[in-house]
């Protein structure tokens, strides 16, 4: 069954590829959705897809890629809405 998280990390997570690393984790796991960097410093992203494996990608959120500091993850669960593919806006 296919779920939809909608996630916000705050911390220093920008300029560290958070973006790229999350695109790179989301495609190899079959997840669908997009990841941004916004104004406020913080990283969003909707992952869509396997239960599992979306949750797995929240979980490593929490640490994030190499050089990121993770302060707070907020994940809100929404109904799927058919992404496709991943992208980095």
């Amino acid at each position: 069954m296919d779920v939809r998280a909608h996630v916000t990390v705050a911390g220093r997570v920008q300029g560290v590829s958070f973006g790229v690393a999350t695109r790179d984790r989301s495609r190899s796991r079959g997840i669908a959705g997009w990841v941004r960097n916004r104004p406020d410093g913080a990283v969003e992203a909707v992952f869509e897809g396997p239960d599992e494996a979306v949750r797995s990608l929240v979980e490593w959120c929490r640490r994030g890629p190499s050089g990121a500091e993770v302060d707070s993850v907020d994940v809100a669960w929404e109904p799927p809405q058919g992404e496709q593919g991943f992208a980095v806006r």
